[in-house]
């Protein structure tokens, strides 16, 4: 008789404890019966009662939740592999959509790299390398103070950035948050948490960034160049300029000075008929000087004016 009080007990214990079960504030619970749903998720905290032994508890976490991709190598729009690392937040919003497709967080784990890993290929396959690496398409070069606008215009230019990390990272979060919502759940948010250099296209982005110096350096020295050879033609535009102006002020001077000793002398040896003969004597006998000399032959005309003096000349 004891022992048939005991497994009565025993069994009344079992089907009580079997009735009840308890859903912590974290969780929210999916009862099935014969592995499908039955009812609606149960999804407030408490102490709850079931069918024991053909009901089934299964919880479902309703924290936010973390999705950490492993590192990937996927090519950029400009052929440049590199290794991208990225994160997101989701959370169960529809447990019953989300036990009939996925049963449990494994399962929504691979999906979501499924996903997410798809999205992110896809994002960075259309665009270039420097509008994942940069956060945002704002970014303004330190330029010199003293630098004109025309100076800035022939300066050489930064690649162009029409959208920056930030706006990739919302493309991508668009475009999986429409793809796991059939699975009762939402996409909270994505980031990219590292971004690396492939081995074997290093040296090609080191090659890249030496060559895009080296261009700015040439176009700077270029318009150095230029520059300088502006500043020579001008100045010496501005030398011949002053040279001209004085030869031609010393010519004016000299003229001057020409023209008042002309004066002097006309007015000299216009004085009277003996100085007009002196100066024509002088003249003449300079004119000699010039232009006979050792072993000279002069043939002169008797009535030339230049025999005149020689002519007048007494034999010795």
């Amino acid at each position: 008789m004891r022992a048939l009080i005991a497994i009565v007990a025993l069994g009344v214990f079992l089907v009580f404890t079997g009735a009840f079960y308890k859903i912590n504030e974290t969780e929210q619970v999916i009862i099935t019966q014969f592995g499908k749903p039955v009812g609606d998720p149960v999804t407030e905290a408490g102490l709850k009662l079931k069918v024991p032994f053909i009901q089934q508890v299964n919880p479902i976490e309703k924290r936010i939740l973390e999705w950490d991709g492993s590192p990937t190598n996927m090519p950029t729009k400009d052929k440049l592999y590199i290794a991208v690392d990225l994160f997101a937040r989701w959370r169960i919003t529809d447990p019953l959509q989300y036990f009939l497709r996925l049963r449990d967080e494994r399962s929504a784990q691979s999906r979501l790299d499924d996903i997410l890993g798809s999205e992110t290929r896809n994002a960075v396959a259309k665009h270039e390398l420097i509008e994942i690496i940069r956060t945002t398409k704002d970014r303004a070069p330190v330029r010199d103070a003293s630098l004109t606008e025309e100076d800035l215009d022939t300066l050489g230019s930064l690649v162009p950035i029409r959208k920056g990390r930030t706006e990739v990272e919302k493309e991508i979060f668009k475009a999986a948050a429409k793809k796991v919502q059939v699975f009762g759940i939402e996409l909270l948010d994505i980031r990219f948490k590292r971004i690396n250099y492939n081995e074997s296209v290093r040296p090609k982005i080191y090659e890249r960034m030496i060559s895009e110096r080296r261009q700015i350096a040439e176009r700077f020295r270029s318009e150095g160049n230029g520059e300088a050879a502006r500043i020579n033609g001008q100045r010496e535009r501005e030398l011949n300029k002053v040279s001209s102006e004085a030869y031609k002020e010393v010519e004016e001077i000299r003229g001057e000075a020409d023209a008042k000793a002309s004066e002097i002398y006309a007015n000299a040896y216009n004085s009277n008929a003996e100085a007009r003969e002196f100066y024509e004597f002088q003249k003449t006998m300079d004119m000699y000087k010039s232009v006979i000399k050792n072993n000279t032959t002069l043939m002169l005309s008797t009535e030339s004016e230049a025999f005149k003096f020689l002519k007048s000349m007494e034999p010795e």
